[in-house]
């Protein structure tokens, strides 16, 4: 009954739950009870039901290789995160998708790939990463530029230095404010593409972050001579429904959850940069 209603939640029990930064933390679901897993493609996002409090719609931040468990990375910033926040081993949790667009890592097959991220934008992007480091030898060069506020806000730092080590991949991090103590860069993650070796007539360009940095990275992008039909970008607005009933994810004749969250720039450009749209 729960596969023929997609509107219906499947109950799923929580495998582990990580402390990421201050506010944010990774939930790991176990799946493998449901026939044949989950499938689900790079970039596209769950309906995640805490019960008695209600429904968020979070980007899948997993390996898409491994169908029996669930990730997610949640930004604990409502009633319902704040309730998965708080979830225990073996606490249960409902279910709905997966839905969406997905980043076109199939398409992107010998080229090279420039990820652009920021803040928490790099959770929707790091099921790509997943998908690279298993498919190596069918990418060319891969280069990750990742921004935070601060030191203390660097999403999976330890995956990120580890990327770094990988054959052909190179990860460039900076942040808004440095301290006392950090050697690294500083500035805005834009900053950091003047320094990209990637051929730009080859490459294809993921960006997930705050809609101002976008708009900013996507400028960034096209100034390295990046083709704006191989721009491709995630968009997080507000989804309630994910199936396009409610519309409070529309964006212009467009709708978050059922159009994107991923969209090729030459799609969205027309609404992105309208004020208030």
């Amino acid at each position: 009954m729960a596969a023929a209603d997609p509107l219906r939640p499947r109950p799923v029990p929580v495998r582990a739950v990580r402390r990421e930064l201050e506010d944010v933390f990774t939930l790991d679901l176990d799946v493998s009870a449901i026939p044949g897993g989950i499938a689900y493609s790079p970039g596209q996002f769950m309906m995640l039901y805490a019960f008695g409090v209600g429904e968020a719609p979070i980007s899948i931040s997993g390996d898409p290789h491994d169908g029996q468990t669930l990730v997610h990375t949640i930004r604990a910033v409502g009633g319902v995160t704040r309730a998965l926040q708080k979830l225990q081993p073996g606490d249960g949790v409902g279910l709905r998708g997966p839905y969406g667009s997905a980043w076109p890592v199939e398409a992107a097959r010998g080229h090279d790939l420039l990820i652009v991220a920021g803040g928490i934008g790099l959770a929707p992007l790091r099921p790509v990463v997943c998908h690279l480091l298993r498919q190596r030898g069918d990418y060319g060069r891969v280069e990750i530029c990742y921004g935070a506020r601060s030191p203390g806000d660097i999403l999976y730092e330890a995956e990120l230095r580890r990327w770094h080590e990988a054959e052909g991949m190179e990860v460039q991090v900076t942040v808004d404010h440095g301290g006392r103590g950090w050697r690294g860069d500083v500035g805005v993650v834009t900053d950091l593409l003047a320094r990209v070796r990637c051929n730009p007539a080859n490459t294809v360009a993921f960006v997930c972050g705050p809609e101002i940095m976008m708009r900013f990275a996507l400028r960034g992008l096209r100034d390295l001579g990046i083709a704006g039909d191989a721009i491709h970008l995630s968009m997080e607005r507000n989804m309630h429904c994910a199936v396009g009933f409610c519309g409070h994810c529309q964006l212009g004749p467009l709708f978050i959850c059922k159009d994107g969250p991923v969209f090729p720039w030459p799609r969205i450009a027309p609404f992105f940069g309208i004020r208030e749209l």
